[in-house]
């Protein structure tokens, strides 16, 4: 499915200033222009890992959406972000998950990083000669950062990692890894016990395992890192020693959440514009299926969770840009957006019948491509348990309200064009 260059709905328009229509048109030009093309030939050939369009998007600047223009970034915030991410997603959410993974690393180099380190990185990252992954899962904790058996240990001026990560998004195409790894002996708490180091992906000892495709999202590489007795120089320490985990909970609700928000996103529109456009080119009854009140009737109820969705995503992002405590709406954003997009595309499914099952058919592209947003920062089941942290009033860290001011003083006003 091609994108044609839309406006941005009315209700969307509280959280957007001029610049940011300005980018929605240029993103919608460009997916239509770059990635809908190539689209089918990454669903064709899955064993293969897309560049071209990562040089585009490169070229463009938007790996380094939320870079200070000091640093060579466009200065642009977290709703900028999710309008790049939202409207390449409802072209390519292969392409989209690709944006999105690098912006997470660079989201945690604005917040941790020392001046210097931020100096060395985020210029090659705004200039496109640098991807970055983070690397925080494992083949056996899983997502539990708790868990994390990648070790690092102090050799002189150096650290030694040895390990395993495992669904490393851009792990292919990366440069260098933000790698959490445990310094501290057992017994240690976690939020003291883990540190994150920035690894050069041509560091010896780093083994990056063959590309396998996975259900869906193809072109978009998310595999393994094996670290043994990797040397890491000690200014490639990112933060405190002992804050890794503040480093890889903060760039997960601040920028992993609300990315797949966006790419949930695109999807659902994609899965409803599909869906709406075969209903009413299809016959039946002297009419079109569009015409029956029992198929409007499952229509619908995609429509209303698309719009609820789509606000959903650009209330959190805008509250973030305003650096107004919204850790809650963030992990809100994800979790509804995948749910919902994910019953839009059984409904989808259901509306098209046999068709639906031709693998050469968008939808069931679209259907694979959703599955992929669900365990990423957290599956709905730690959703919900942080969401009922609110609720009870617990959630006492606002990671939104702590670091996002910290990066407002280089974004433009919002009357900027």
């Amino acid at each position: 499915m091609s994108a044609t260059p839309t406006t941005p709905p009315p209700a969307l328009r509280p959280y957007l200033t001029a610049r940011h229509e300005l980018l929605w048109d240029e993103a919608d030009a460009f997916a239509a222009e770059h990635v809908a093309p190539r689209a089918a030939r990454m669903e064709a050939a899955p064993g293969r890992v897309e560049r071209k369009v990562v040089d585009l998007m490169a070229a463009r600047g938007w790996f380094a959406v939320t870079v200070p223009s000091a640093f060579g970034g466009l200065s642009a915030g977290h709703v900028a972000k999710t309008i790049l991410v939202h409207r390449i997603a409802c072209v390519s959410a292969a392409a989209a998950a690709i944006l999105q993974a690098t912006l997470i690393p660079v989201g945690a180099l604005l917040h941790f990083a020392t001046y210097e380190q931020k100096g060395c990185w985020l210029p090659r990252v705004a200039d496109g000669s640098l991807l970055l992954s983070i690397a925080v899962t494992e083949p056996q904790a899983g997502g539990h950062i708790g868990g994390i058996e990648t070790v690092a240990e102090r050799a002189g001026s150096e650290w030694v990692i040895t390990g395993s990560k495992i669904h490393i998004g851009n792990s292919h195409l990366a440069g260098a890894h933000l790698v959490v790894a445990r310094t501290a002996q057992a017994g240690v708490s976690t939020s003291q016990a883990l540190t994150a180091f920035m690894v050069e992906a041509n560091s010896p000892g780093l083994a990056v395992s063959d590309h396998r495709p996975g259900l869906g999202l193809h072109g978009f590489s998310a595999g393994r890192l094996d670290l043994d007795h990797v040397r890491v120089p000690e200014d490639h320490v990112v933060g405190e020693i002992g804050r890794g985990l503040s480093v890889a909970q903060s760039s997960s609700i601040l920028y992993g959440r609300p990315n797949l928000a966006a790419v949930s996103l695109g999807i659902h529109e994609a899965i409803v514009a599909t869906t709406a456009a075969r209903l009413k080119t299809r016959p039946r009854y002297r009419g079109t299926l569009s015409d029956l009140p029992v198929l409007r009737d499952r229509i619908g109820g995609m429509e209303a969770r698309l719009r609820a969705g789509r606000i959903l995503a650009y209330q959190s992002v805008h509250l973030l840009d305003q650096c107004l405590p919204c850790d809650a709406d963030l992990i809100n954003a994800k979790y509804l957006g995948h749910q919902w997009a994910v019953q839009s595309a059984q409904d989808a499914m259901e509306l098209h019948g046999a068709h639906a099952l031709d693998r050469d058919y968008v939808l069931q592209r679209l259907w694979r491509d959703i599955q992929h947003t669900y365990p990423p920062a957290g599956t709905g089941e730690v959703q919900r348990i942080r969401l009922a942290d609110a609720a009870f009033d617990e959630d006492h860290i606002q990671w939104s309200e702590r670091l996002a001011a910290e990066a407002a003083w280089a974004r433009p006003g919002p009357t900027a064009a």
